[in-house]
């Protein structure tokens, strides 16, 4: 636990003085893949080029996300199946620190964890990875698009109905290759982890927001304690990205107004720009053919109260029907 320290002790050769610091042993709870390690050593480098004192031991945890890959997202639970099991080994002192993609994370924070800091957000956008790099605009009809995203499908589907959606699962990698495997036309996956990776030369497209509107949280990762670590809460802190954090609040703000863990396709994207925060949300029916998006803006520290009131709009405006309908 990281209550666990012991006293470091260093001779300053300028003074002759001996500096006191405590040494940090702190256990860092991650998924497996890839793309989920690159990012957790990325963190990690992070807080130690802050606080050199910290030594970071890294513990692979399973989620049930990553266990069920030959089940869809909705139908093992949708948010949360890919935090749940680190969230209760954080609680339960397994480890002292999550890094979370934040898109991950269901509305709600456990009772006991806080997230202390946000880091600033990559590539918020989604792309397309297709056979012959042929861009969306250029499918042929009945061109099969791999996602296993209810959010990615619906929206392709909106706009391009005789596209046939293929679910996918899987890490990054598995999903490309089944371009080949499965005889796909093109996959549909998050800007934010192909950069990560270093495969930016494999894609095909950035998709616009106007034609893919992001995940709540799509491209940020968050860093989750225990409340009562309040110690470590101030070596983080300093790694708190402002902006990110209030577009984030602003997008989980309506996601948990929209009731959070619904199984319909759910997006939003904030953005602070000269001092004005611009919050779009989207609720969409799985088939792309009743799509509800709209936008509020207002002073960045009304993030919280923007998404209420976004979420407000869309379910007047037929939201609450589609939800009553699932």
């Amino acid at each position: 636990s990281f209550n666990r320290r012991i006293l470091w002790r260093r001779r300053d050769n300028s003074s002759g003085s001996t500096i006191e610091r405590n040494s940090m042993k702190i256990k860092v709870g991650t998924r497996g893949s890839r793309l989920a390690l690159a990012q957790t050593n990325s963190v990690v480098e992070k807080i130690q080029k802050a606080v050199p004192e910290i030594t970071a031991e890294l513990t692979v945890i399973k989620t049930s996300g990553d266990i069920m890959q030959d089940v869809s997202l909705a139908q093992i639970g949708g948010q949360g199946v890919f935090v749940k099991e680190i969230e209760e080994a954080l609680l339960s002192g397994g480890i002292d620190l999550a890094v979370h993609s934040m898109k991950d994370v269901p509305g709600e924070t456990p009772e006991g964890l806080m997230f202390a800091a946000i880091l600033p957000r990559e590539d918020m956008r989604d792309v397309l990875v297709s056979r012959g790099n042929v861009k969306m605009e250029f499918m042929p009809k009945g061109a099969r698009i791999g996602t296993g995203s209810l959010r990615r499908g619906a929206q392709v589907k909106a706009i391009m109905p005789d596209l046939e959606i293929v679910p996918l699962r899987g890490n990054i990698d598995t999903r490309l290759n089944k371009i080949d495997t499965e005889k796909l036309t093109g996959v549909i996956l998050a800007a934010a982890g192909m950069k990560r990776l270093g495969y930016v030369q494999k894609i095909t497209q950035f998709l616009p927001i106007e034609l893919m509107l992001p995940a709540v949280g799509q491209g940020a990762l968050g860093l989750q304690i225990r409340k009562t670590d309040t110690e470590l809460l101030k070596v983080l802190a300093p790694l708190n990205h402002k902006q990110t954090e209030t577009e984030v609040s602003a997008e989980r703000s309506y996601l948990r107004a929209l009731g959070g863990g619904c199984r319909l396709p759910i997006a939003a994207y904030g953005l602070i720009e000269k001092q004005r925060l611009t919050l779009e949300g989207l609720l969409a029916s799985p088939n792309g053919n009743n799509v509800i998006r709209d936008k509020v803006w207002g002073e960045p520290d009304a993030a919280e109260e923007l998404g209420r009131k976004l979420a407000d709009m869309i379910l007047e405006r037929g939201g609450r029907k589609l939800l009553d309908l699932m």
